[in-house]
């Protein structure tokens, strides 16, 4: 038209330029319905259901409901983040500008574990925060638990961690609370127990607030150390550990506890990355013979047949192979006559494989020496007195 030369005709001499509404019976529509929530239907059609939906109750109320449905086929297999999500978004930008202030490798475990845990309680309403948990560990080879809230686990770790605190000269948690001994006389258990006694209403929400901050006050304490202070002691009440052992046995203890306010709300809750996972086994594995030799003393295992005498520091002695299986795997020899002997390919007397989430477990005390899924091969009293020391290394 255009090109001939010729005027355009008015839209008015055209006529009428909608579609004809088809008429269909209320059966027909009713068929339609499926097609139209899933967007299938012609212009005509669309034009046709639309128009009865506005008349039937029954048809928009199925309507309303194939529309729900079909969205629910279009959501994506999870609503949560990825878990790993922070670690890439974080290794993409220190990739481009290094951090001014890195924080040391050492204590990149507990730097993750809190704020995975921090991650789970943000929405958390008075329901869960007062969720029954029952916390586990063994004592003299026998199952023990406490029961206590999620709000009281988090003021377990809030006490617990500020033995790191009072070691680096931060403020401690139990400054205030009556009844506490000096800073370093009490272990876990104390301390804990002292904080919970001193609360005149069980933990709440509030608690969670000084827990964040402490835990960010750990970590840039020591990223702003440069690392240098790895080695300084840090009491635990009977025993000691240097920093940077103390960093991931609270890793350790923070994850184990996020897993376990996780199942008291009955929410999903993943294993830590492969590479902070790897160094809480290698913590284990290395505390393996002092803890063999307190069981001695206990009276509660017996040194081998074949060397009734512990053998003299730095020699080789008798040995477990620990075989550690999974993407945080590894291989540990554990010397079993001394805490001071060197671990012997050529002395080795028994063989243990686990994988690294159940021996973790077991380590926790969550897994009973018995119940753990364990490969094993060679002197048998050797393995169990391994299997026994690892689920010793648990405590409240």
């Amino acid at each position: 038209m255009e090109d001939s030369g010729l005027p355009l005709p008015d839209l008015a001499d055209l006529g009428d330029l909608a579609p004809v509404p088809l008429d269909l019976s209320h059966d027909v529509l009713k068929s339609l319905l499926g097609a139209w929530a899933l967007a299938a239907c012609s212009a005509a059609e669309t034009a046709a259901v639309e128009e009865h939906l506005g008349g039937c109750g029954g048809c928009a109320d199925e309507a309303r409901r194939l529309r729900e449905a079909v969205g629910l086929l279009h959501q994506p297999e999870s609503l949560d983040l990825d878990p790993s999500l922070r670690t890439r978004v974080l290794e993409g930008c220190l990739s481009r500008r290094p951090p001014r202030i890195p924080v040391p490798d050492w204590a990149a475990p507990y730097d993750a574990e809190t704020a995975r845990l921090d991650a789970l309680l943000q929405d958390f309403g008075d329901a869960e925060w007062h969720a029954p948990v029952r916390l586990r560990w063994f004592e003299a080879d026998t199952a023990t638990s406490r029961r206590t809230t999620v709000a009281g686990v988090i003021a377990h770790l809030l006490s617990v961690d500020g033995l790191i605190a009072t070691a680096l000269g931060l403020a401690d948690p139990l400054a205030e609370v009556a009844g506490a001994a000096e800073p370093g006389t009490l272990g876990p258990a104390g301390r804990t127990e002292a904080f919970w006694r001193a609360s005149h209403f069980p933990p709440t929400r509030s608690v969670r607030g000084p827990w964040r901050e402490q835990s960010h006050g750990l970590v840039r304490t020591v990223s702003f150390t440069g690392g240098h202070a790895g080695g300084l002691e840090v009491p635990y009440g009977d025993f000691a550990l240097p920093l940077h052992d103390a960093m991931l046995d609270r890793a350790f203890e923070c994850w184990v506890h996020a897993e376990d306010i996780a199942e008291a709300v009955d929410y999903p809750y993943q294993p830590p990355a492969p590479r902070h996972l790897n160094r809480m086994i290698d913590l284990a594995a290395r505390l393996l013979p002092a803890v063999l030799a307190e069981r001695r003393r206990a009276g509660l295992s017996e040194p081998g047949r074949r060397t009734p005498h512990l053998v003299p520091a730095g020699a080789p002695g008798r040995s477990l192979r620990l075989e550690i299986e999974g993407a945080a795997g590894g291989e540990w020899l554990i010397p079993l006559d001394s805490p001071a002997a060197v671990g012997s390919a050529d002395l080795e007397v028994a063989h243990v494989a686990l994988d690294g989430v159940e021996f973790c477990r077991l380590a926790a005390g969550h897994v009973s020496p018995e119940d753990a899924a364990v490969g094993q091969g060679g002197d048998r009293q050797a393995i169990r007195d391994v299997l026994y020391a690892a689920a010793s290394l648990s405590r409240m």
